[in-house]
């Protein structure tokens, strides 16, 4: 009995051992996507649910915090009311701390970097709707880079409107 005992000890050990190995490792990750992949964050993340990489599906991003922007843009007419993700949330929940700089990739390949404290202090938000309605790739969506233009007349210029990017598929972490 002593020595089938001492079996069971060890065998309950291994598994406990292997649970939490497997709870640690999940522990800065979340649920991976279930449906089709809308947004991909790479660099130095503290939370992620794809090897390195943080990938996002519609379902995913939409359990993030959700903020309002309204502001007019050089595409759109007149003012629109935009809803998505603020950057500084994005990155405040996968781990990530505010310094250096940023790689907006829209679908087409279009990119530009961008300081991060810079896109937080003006108040990026990552839209997905707009005037209450998703984003279709037609309609510069699913996400796109929004900026409360109207707001800070600092960003009104062609420097900042080229960080507007639309079709957003990747953020790269530098």
């Amino acid at each position: 009995m002593p020595g089938r005992l001492l079996r069971l000890l060890r065998h309950l050990v291994i598994l406990l051992t292997a649970f939490l190995m497997a709870t640690a490792a999940h522990a800065d990750g979340f649920a991976p996507p279930a449906g089709p992949v809308l947004l991909t964050v790479t660099g130095n993340l503290g939370r992620s649910n794809q090897g390195a990489a943080a990938a996002f599906d519609e379902a995913l991003f939409a359990g993030l915090p959700q903020k309002r922007v309204e502001t007019s843009t050089p595409w759109t007419d007149g003012t629109k009311v935009f809803e998505g993700v603020l950057l500084a949330d994005l990155l405040d929940f996968l781990g990530v701390k505010a310094r250096g700089r940023f790689r907006a990739v829209a679908l087409n390949e279009y990119e530009i970097d961008t300081p991060l404290p810079e896109a937080i202090e003006h108040g990026a938000l990552l839209a997905t709707r707009m005037d209450g309605k998703p984003m279709t790739r037609r309609d510069k969506g699913p996400i796109w880079i929004v900026y409360p233009r109207d707001a800070n007349p600092r960003i009104q210029d062609e420097r900042h409107d080229a960080r507007w990017v639309w079709q957003l598929a990747r953020i790269e972490i530098e």
